[in-house]
């Protein structure tokens, strides 16, 4: 007997092995598009095999005319592959970040909700070409190693099993099952930067360097996230035996490598409740280390204040001038934030 087609036979192989991996309920997250719905088919088939309870969660951004029924038609779809339950959410979408950014943490929020209310992951249909434009993205806005390390294969609640899957595989995997996929228009909209790098930039590197962009852009995601990740846990150890009621020893953080010591100072901040962090707020608290002159405290987002002092580096609370430092920052590692992702 023949197996499956083989398009359909990589999509599955991608996700039995994390089915195997864990017990834990998975809801795949559907639009109706091919990267999603050939994930659907392929939970759909692998997890009874391996004792997964299996839904899938379609979001309703509201954006376009007729978003209600298509949520309806794919829900109804993937139903048909035996998926159960199966959740239409609807999502409040903002204005901030502009309109992919709204409806992205829109998206997500909607997510995280079903997620929490049923004790499941969140299977996502990101390919291997999903990973490479991520990187791309990042490389152009210059944010740093940790935004071209790309996009994780699982944190939770999230977990993304075809980032070593091309996008044409998932399509033909389509094809091959009769699943009727939907474009969302968006997606080719020459007005969003992903959709132009889509459409424009990738093919054009593919051409000028002779193919394989993608897979080497998405190779190299892959070997800097271990390299990140090793450093992350060394600054968590560092942080952890320097940290001393709340505070951080001036001179030995000082003379510590800058991407050891900044990761260091990113934790222990971040520990503390310093909401969005950037890469000024870090600089400015870093030069009380390197750039001493006996300067005043660095107001921190929030209101808190970062300053020197007997030595010592201290967080002042939002309000508090004068007050003694916050109390000690929990010393346990601190998720490192994750680049934008579709």
């Amino acid at each position: 007997m023949s197996g499956p087609p083989p398009a359909v036979a990589a999509v599955r192989g991608a996700v039995r092995p994390g089915l195997r991996a864990s017990a834990q309920p998975v809801l795949v997250a559907v639009s109706g598009g091919a990267d999603s719905l050939a994930l659907a088919a392929a939970v759909a088939f692998e997890a009874p095999r391996a004792d997964v309870p299996a839904g899938a969660v379609t979001v309703d951004h509201g954006l376009q005319a007729g978003s209600a029924a298509r949520a309806a038609a794919t829900a109804d779809l993937v139903r048909g592959l035996g998926l159960d339950p199966v959740l239409v959410l609807p999502a409040d979408v903002g204005t901030g970040g502009g309109p992919e950014g709204a409806a992205r943490t829109a998206r997500y929020a909607a997510l995280d909700g079903a997620a929490a209310a049923r004790g499941a992951r969140v299977a996502l249909g990101h390919t291997l070409d999903d990973q490479a434009e991520t990187v791309l993205l990042g490389l152009g806005r210059g944010s740093g190693p940790r935004s071209l390390a790309g996009m994780v294969a699982h944190r939770p609640p999230y977990w993304r099993p075809l980032l070593a899957v091309r996008r044409s595989t998932t399509r033909e995997a389509c094809a091959a099952l009769g699943l009727p996929v939907w474009d969302d228009p968006w997606n080719t909209d020459p007005a969003h930067r992903r959709s132009r790098l889509r459409a424009e930039a990738l093919p054009l590197l593919e051409d000028v360097l002779g193919g394989g962009v993608a897979g080497a852009l998405a190779r190299t995601a892959g070997l800097l996230r271990e390299d990140l990740d090793a450093l992350d846990a060394l600054a968590d150890a560092e942080r952890a035996r320097l940290l001393d009621d709340g505070g951080l020893p001036a001179a030995e953080l000082a003379a510590l490598p800058a991407a050891l010591r900044r990761r260091v100072l990113r934790g222990w901040l971040r520990a503390a409740g310093v909401p969005d962090l950037a890469l000024v707020h870090l600089t400015a608290v870093d030069a009380l280390l390197t750039g001493w002159r006996g300067q005043g405290p660095v107001t921190l987002p929030g209101g808190a204040e970062a300053l020197r002092t007997s030595g010592r580096l201290v967080l002042r609370p939002a309000g508090c001038r004068g007050a003694t430092a916050r109390p000690a920052a929990d010393p346990r590692p601190v998720p490192q934030p994750e680049e934008q992702h579709p």
